[in-house]
């Protein structure tokens, strides 16, 4: 049988963000099963037989989407009360490099290995077991950090994750902490957040965003709970990099 030419049709590769949302959501169903329980309650692995160093006195967490662009906002608050001495000791900007880390430290240790994170000088690299399967690509953190405000702060670039017109988009990952006045006045009332703007996530923009509501936005909330409530030991992760090392 001839076909005529013009019949002809070739299966088009599927877009990039299509691509990424697949992998994204692959992702998200390997992990979600079993990291709500894991995390109830630990940060990844046993902690018990350290002492708790602070007291987490709230938790919350919020997420939106703005209709119009599709960009999401994730915030996640917890207010630590501990010693003045135990704070004076960690508020320096070295220790805010290592709470950084302690937050990728927490991410692997909470996903059994599966999510790593690879450094370079000028950036980050959120990769899934191989650098390859890169899930988010950041700039190098930038740091702020004065008597009652630390903050770090990693800029979005690219990755499996990231719809394409949020590459390079405005978009970043934060941690920011704050001292605030306690009733006791030998305790320390420090605000932590951890927040997330500007994201465009390839799941909503090459699937949906009911999926992404409910594997890779529900994981990132699950994630970043446990952390907070990690805290309490105050079991900061020495950095890779230590760029503010004495």
């Amino acid at each position: 049988m001839i076909v005529p030419a013009g019949s002809l049709r070739v299966s088009a590769k599927p877009p990039a963000d299509m691509t990424g949302a697949r992998i994204a959501v692959a992702t998200a169903l390997a992990l979600i099963g079993g990291l709500a329980s894991r995390l109830r309650g630990h940060d990844g692995r046993s902690t018990r037989d350290r002492p708790m160093k602070a007291v987490i006195a709230d938790v919350h967490d919020s997420t939106s989407m703005d209709g119009g662009t599709g960009a999401v906002r994730s915030v996640q608050t917890a207010d630590l009360l501990l010693e003045e001495t135990a704070l004076r000791e960690i508020w320096s900007s070295t220790y805010l490099e290592r709470l950084a880390r302690t937050y990728w430290r927490f991410l692997t240790r909470a996903t059994l290995g599966l999510i790593r994170v690879h450094y370079t000088e000028g950036q980050r690299s959120v990769v899934l077991l191989v650098r390859p399967l890169r899930l988010l690509t950041f700039h190098a953190p930038e740091y702020e950090m004065d008597p009652s405000r630390g903050l770090v702060r990693w800029r979005i670039a690219r990755g499996l994750l990231v719809a394409r017109r949020g590459r390079d988009g405005g978009g970043y990952l934060q941690i920011e902490v704050r001292r605030r006045p306690s009733e006791n006045p030998s305790q320390v009332h420090l605000h932590v957040e951890v927040e997330v703007a500007n994201f465009y996530p390839s799941i909503a923009s090459g699937l949906s965003h009911r999926l992404y509501n409910a594997t890779q936005s529900r994981i990132h909330v699950i994630v970043t709970r446990g952390f907070l409530r990690s805290l309490a030991r105050l079991d900061l992760a020495e950095s890779r990099v230590g760029r503010f090392a004495p």
